[in-house]
């Protein structure tokens, strides 16, 4: 008998597999097959991977098939000599690349582009936010004034998406969604993503799953920039820049200050990849001199954000607690994925969302 195992009972409710999706799984495995469900609490979050009790590791000796939060490397040497495929359901991997991941032979599948309609929903309402003035509503009403005078200044920054020039970088899962998102509202989309020319087939896409089109659809009228020179291009005529670069070593700390310095002059920063992207401390200082119009970030430097960091009290910031990805949708999606997944494992034929282990997503 042939075992898949499901630990994705998550600590956190929205983030538990409901009973519909396990029964989905099960249908789908043909005769032979058995599924054992883990009860036990996982912690899905960052990137997952914390270790597994017992019971996981009990059900994944002899088991072919592992679906939890990461997969630490107890997971491995548990199902040493059996176990074939092992699929996360967070969207990074960085706690999953151990060594004992880069020396393993099983297939390696995330979740990555499964996050990205609610992901691009918030990157939108954030630039929304600035754009069109609500800081400046939400602070009147919070003093109970009304309050007309930043809006009908004439330097007021209150302005419009369409016409706007809105920068991606990471054009992958997340940034495809924003990208398609923003350019339907006539916004003029720039896209930076490594290896501008490689097949991103193999990484889902929201976009394509809910119209039911290609990839491809999402990329048109994106103008994507070289990876050479590009980033310092996207940070010069971008209106907005929205950061949604998985967190690898070549990405770790690439908005220095140097770069945060070449945004234009009252522009709109959203973070919602990774803190560790970002050099936390220079965007304070370009917020707090009011170089840019605000920063919408979703993802911090340390988690939860100390109380004595500044981004609490600057006015110009709006703070969402890494929850950008949260979303009643997403066990629709996840569970297409795996289910698909599982149907291309049993016919031998490639995996969706397979990870490059080198590049670290």
């Amino acid at each position: 008998m042939s075992r898949i195992v499901l630990d994705l009972a998550d600590r956190r409710p929205i983030w538990t597999v409901p009973d519909w999706a396990v029964e989905r799984v099960r249908e789908a495995l043909p005769a032979g097959w058995e599924l054992t469900r883990i009860q036990a609490p996982a912690d899905g979050s960052g990137d997952g991977g914390r270790g597994p009790v017992p019971e996981v590791l009990e059900a994944v000796e002899g088991a072919r098939v592992y679906l939890g939060y990461g997969v630490p490397p107890e997971i491995l040497e548990a199902g040493a000599g059996t176990l074939e495929w092992v699929h996360s359901g967070a969207a990074g991997v960085g706690s999953s690349l151990h060594d004992a991941m880069r020396r393993s032979p099983v297939l390696f599948t995330n979740s990555a582009g499964i996050h990205g309609p609610p992901m691009a929903e918030t990157v939108l309402g954030m630039i929304l936010h600035f754009m069109r003035g609500l800081d400046f509503a939400v602070a009147a009403k919070g003093e109970g004034r009304w309050d007309q005078d930043p809006f009908l200044a004439a330097d007021t920054p209150v302005t419009e998406l369409a016409g706007s020039t809105v920068g991606i970088l990471g054009y992958g899962g997340i940034g495809r969604e924003v990208g398609w998102r923003a350019a339907a509202l006539g916004a003029r989309v720039l896209g930076l993503r490594r290896g501008s020319g490689r097949d991103d087939r193999r990484r889902p896409g929201g976009l394509a799953q809910a119209r039911g089109g290609s990839e491809a659809a999402g990329d048109a009228g994106v103008e994507f920039l070289p990876e050479t020179g590009g980033l310092d291009r996207l940070l010069a005529e971008s209106d907005t820049v929205v950061v949604s670069v998985p967190d690898t070593p070549a990405t770790r700390g690439m908005l220095d200050r140097e770069r945060l310095g070449r945004l234009r002059p009252g522009a709109i920063f959203v973070n919602v990849s990774r803190g560790k992207i970002v050099d936390e401390d220079a965007l304070v200082e370009v917020l707090r001199e009011g170089r840019i119009r605000g920063a919408g970030l979703d993802v911090f430097r340390t988690e939860p954000l100390p109380e004595d960091s500044p981004l609490w009290s600057l006015p110009n910031v709006l703070l969402t607690p890494h929850v950008s990805a949260v979303s009643r949708g997403f066990w629709r999606r996840e569970t297409a994925l795996i289910v698909e997944n599982l149907s291309r494992f049993l016919e031998g034929r490639p995996l969706r969302n397979l990870v490059d282990r080198e590049a670290g997503y």
